[in-house]
């Protein structure tokens, strides 16, 4: 009897062996779907939040009025209302990508203004942005868009 059982012991470790490597390969497989789903998550994030500032960029003459527009739109976006310290910080540095698209899509127009060797590249102004964002506060930019903020309730009017 003791054959049987030595043979049956040795398919029953290969057959936990074979279930502990799915069971693993699951899990990193779980893992880097949650990766890449992140990953183009903040892409698109990026990018909606980049044609936010170019279109608020584009509806305005004035210089001053479409850097601030395009940072109220971002506040709004955020669901940042009333003054707080720390959202100012963030949005004085996102201040140098919304500076940056307007010196791509309105170049200044002063003829007498020394010509710039090359434009800023707002996606370069961008990832300094993030950079900054992550080093200061150790996480994404991109995961204050993963709060959900509450739903207001609608109030009729008389």
């Amino acid at each position: 009897m003791i054959p049987a059982a030595t043979f049956l012991d040795t398919l029953k470790s290969a057959a936990d062996q074979a279930s502990g490597a799915e069971t693993a390969f699951h899990r990193e497989l779980a893992q880097r779907i949650k990766l890449l789903e992140e990953e183009r998550a903040y892409a698109f994030r990026r990018l909606n939040l980049m044609q936010l500032i170019t279109n608020s960029v584009m509806g305005s003459e004035d210089r001053d009025m479409a850097i601030a527009g395009s940072l109220a739109m971002v506040r709004i976006e955020l669901g940042w209302d009333g003054e707080d310290e720390g959202h100012n910080l963030v949005m004085a540095q996102l201040k140098n990508v919304s500076e940056a698209v307007l010196a791509v899509l309105k170049p200044p127009a002063d003829e007498n203004a020394e010509p710039q060797a090359q434009a800023p590249d707002p996606v370069a102004a961008l990832k300094q942005f993030e950079e900054w964002y992550a080093s200061t506060y150790q996480r994404s930019f991109w995961s204050l868009f993963d709060q959900e903020r509450p739903e207001l309730p609608l109030v009729e009017r008389c």
